[in-house]
């Protein structure tokens, strides 16, 4: 991003700064992370990019910079256990990959701002009855709050990119009550054949051969017609045939 009140606009969405615990993805050159060093209570970057590790350890002396793929990495070992908030301008083409890391981490997370594609930001915000809710955002509102902060013209970066993006941040609610694994199983089983009813969606997901007659929810309906208060009921339903095998 060349334009720096864009960059402390978004980077200001995390503010104060100054007890928090703070990974950034993918920092290039450093714009975001100029805006970040010295702010925080600990800064650590990460970049698969060996171009720039070297010149990032040159310029921001007293941060964490990691050479490697944040698919891979191992959160509970970058701060001692400790929680943390995430930011990045993040690869559109991983955006999802690199979420689902996140929420396979929630124990460590508090929150994450993310700069992502326009379009995937508003699916990912979107509400039950948009034409853009699916899977990210049935996930996301059931252990997270999500907001759509604001959208970014392609022409504040360089190289400049062909379609808009935006800001979003993500307010993860941990609790232990939740099987989270489990809910994402029945979300994107559900959703794997869009337009199809549930019950054509999950027979043919690894729910096939489940016995369905005790599931309260219609399953006549669609996936993209339930409320995230519902996908919690079918989740609760779908406990015992997964526990006992049938």
């Amino acid at each position: 991003m060349q334009d720096k009140n864009v960059i402390r606009k978004f980077v200001d969405i995390l503010s104060p700064f100054d007890q928090k615990t703070i990974l950034e993805i993918g920092p290039g050159t450093g714009s975001i992370t100029a805006e970040l060093y010295g702010k925080c209570k600990e800064l650590s970057i990460i970049d698969i990019d060996e171009r720039v590790i070297e010149p990032l350890k040159e310029n921001y002396p007293k941060i964490n910079v990691i050479s490697g793929d944040i698919l891979k990495l191992d959160f509970e070992k970058l701060n001692r256990g400790e929680s943390f908030c995430v930011i990045g301008n993040i690869p559109f083409k991983i955006t999802s990959s690199i979420i689902f890391k996140l929420i396979e981490n929630i124990d460590l997370i508090d929150e994450a701002v993310f700069i992502i594609q326009n379009e995937v930001a508003k699916r990912i915000t979107s509400k039950i009855g948009d034409k853009d809710y699916g899977i990210l955002a049935v996930i996301l509102g059931y252990i997270s709050t999500v907001q759509y902060c604001f959208k970014i013209s392609a022409g504040v970066f360089y190289p400049k990119p062909k379609v808009d993006s935006a800001a979003i941040h993500i307010k993860f609610n941990r609790t232990t009550d939740r099987d989270i694994s489990h809910f994402i199983k029945i979300v994107k089983a559900s959703f794997g054949n869009r337009r199809k009813t549930l019950k054509n969606s999950l027979s043919n997901s690894i729910f096939r051969g489940y016995d369905f007659s005790k599931i309260t929810i219609d399953l006549s309906r669609r996936a993209e017609t339930l409320s995230i208060a519902e996908f919690v009921e079918l989740s609760n339903n779908l406990k015992p045939s997964l526990k006992n095998g049938k």
